[in-house]
């Protein structure tokens, strides 16, 4: 079972690096490990086992966060109208995202980072995800909002960005051009 002490923290060189892709059919190795990440999130959002292993609660988990540079994520949420996202995926990409721009009214935190980070995080309201989920199938995704942004932050961290790279420096409230707020 994963806990925190598996997720590496900023400064790790995983966060930096640009994961490669999964050999596909995925191993049973790599499969293993997606389907632990998943657990992970579905652990910590779980009261009692949240409390007993002292998780941080968490929507998505990116291989990179566990310092392996595959591209990998996982993703355990529901979005506003109750619809359930649980996902463990191979080599995610976006193919497509819309020019419109949303962002978190009260901001993005990140397992992997320890402290609070002020600022409003543009990304894409909307995004289409082409990848492999972990029954070898491929999985086309059209996302919107709040499930669009937890995606392209756990994409993120397979190109080695970090949420707070996208906040803007001399103004971390400053509201996005063509943005609308979420949540």
């Amino acid at each position: 079972m994963l806990t925190m002490k598996d997720i590496v923290r900023e400064g790790h060189p995983a966060l930096r690096e640009v994961a490669t892709e999964v050999e596909l059919p995925a191993s049973e190795e790599n499969k293993q490990k997606l389907q632990e990440m998943l657990a992970f999130l579905q652990n910590s959002q779980d009261e009692k086992t949240c409390a007993k292993y002292a998780l941080r609660p968490g929507v998505g988990l990116a291989a990179p966060q566990l310092g392996l540079e595959k591209r990998m994520l996982a993703v355990h949420f529901e979005d506003d109208h109750g619809k359930l996202y649980s996902y463990g995926l191979f080599n995610p990409k976006i193919i497509s995202h819309s020019v419109e721009r949303a962002y978190l009214r009260e901001g993005e935190g990140c397992l992997s980072v320890d402290r609070p980070v002020e600022g409003f995080v543009p990304r894409s309201a909307r995004i289409t995800v082409r990848a492999v989920d972990l029954d070898g199938n491929p999985v086309k995704l059209r996302l919107r909002d709040y499930a669009a942004i937890v995606f392209q932050h756990e994409i993120d961290h397979l190109n080695g960005i970090m949420f707070y790279d996208h906040i803007n420096n001399d103004n971390p409230y400053a509201i996005p051009d063509n943005a609308k707020a979420i949540h």
